[in-house]
């Protein structure tokens, strides 16, 4: 196997294993998942210093989709794992409960919805879909519709739910991303509903995606388990979401003469190059390419030249922690949004 692919693999697989002992074993188990989620991949990251300009190249990594479909079923294995295991399955301690709860909602966070979100960006429709059912299992259907149909096309402008504004806290964010992206994601639906059957919306396909999951839930860990469906999705969504609110925060595109926003642009994403954190998401870090190609595959995807796109300071799970805390945020990120405004668009194209 390629180095690029092992890595890929390593990094993203191994939270599996670690969250099914944690499940089956106890003990030590659900804090060295947490730990590996955390603590461990900030230290990489910070230790490993190497950021290639280039990914590894489709050719290089005929893999990729195995391993993607490997995460999504391993997603679907684990989330019904985790609600049987909370509801009565096995007998956790209070911190070996609180360990697991947050370290499942880490791997769902970063590592399901990055792997979602590359599968719904895929041309296959077996793809497609699959990548959809791991974001109905988060109670989060609609982010399907509104990420391809309106984040995209939309993007570091007023009129996409999510690309936080400049001086916005990521929780007044949250609420109106969540609420907005829900309601433009599917009057963006509608209007592609003409000559089309009304049971062929995709949002019906959300709910009652939704009510068979927690049906299921319901009958695998009962009211319990439930809960902990519920707490997960939050905890998962929450990330996503400050995923969005960070790599878009400020930046925003120039109005055309003609009204049209310019072309979207390596400058209007944030960028970082961790390489830890960035195998573990497969790319998502990489954040400016995936604009400029959104169907280009996670391996393919490379860095932007840092005088051409900002660059965050520390890693992305990292600075989604930092953005928890709006003014620690604001003192960290506001002086180098304004020197990146301060160039202008010509200097940080040049």
């Amino acid at each position: 196997m390629p180095r690029a692919a092992l890595a890929f693999s390593v990094t993203s697989l191994l939270p599996v294993p670690l969250l099914g002992l944690a499940v089956f074993l106890g003990g030590i188990w659900p804090w060295l998942a947490l730990i590996y989620l955390t603590v461990f991949t900030f230290a990489m990251d910070e230790l490993i210093a190497v950021a290639a300009p280039g990914g590894a190249r489709d050719q290089e990594f005929p893999a990729g989709d195995r391993l993607s479909i490997a995460l999504a079923v391993s997603h679907f294995g684990l989330l019904a794992l985790v609600v049987w295991a909370f509801g009565g399955g096995v007998d956790l301690g209070i911190g070996q409960a609180v360990a697991l709860f947050l370290a499942t909602g880490l791997f769902f966070g970063q590592v399901s919805n990055s792997n979602a979100h590359e599968l719904i960006h895929r041309g296959q429709r077996r793809l497609f879909r699959l990548g959809r059912w791991v974001y109905i299992s988060l109670l989060f259907g609609h982010h399907c519709s509104a990420h391809p149909l309106v984040h995209h096309p939309l993007v570091a402008s007023d009129r996409d739910p999510n690309s936080a504004r400049q001086g916005e806290s990521y929780y007044r964010f949250a609420r109106r991303a969540w609420i907005g992206s829900f309601r433009a994601g599917y009057r963006a639906e509608g209007a592609r509903m003409t000559g089309r059957p009304f049971y062929a919306h995709p949002y019906l396909t959300y709910f009652a995606g939704a009510a068979a999951v927690i049906a299921l839930a319901l009958q695998i860990g009962g009211w319990s388990g439930l809960a902990v469906l519920f707490g997960l999705a939050i905890h998962a969504q929450s990330q996503l979401l400050l995923s969005d609110y960070v790599q878009h925060y400020g930046l925003r595109r120039q109005k055309l003469a003609d009204g049209r926003l310019e072309p979207v642009a390596d400058r209007h994403s944030w960028n970082a190059p961790h390489w830890f954190s960035g195998h573990l998401m497969l790319n998502a870090p990489r954040h400016s390419d995936h604009h400029a190609h959104p169907a280009r595959a996670f391996a393919d995807l490379s860095l932007p030249a840092p005088d051409t796109a900002p660059t965050l300071p520390y890693s992305l799970p990292a600075m989604s922690v930092l953005a928890l805390f709006p003014a620690v945020w604001a003192r960290v990120m506001d002086p180098r949004l304004a020197q990146w405004q301060d160039r202008g668009p010509q200097d940080q194209a040049a």
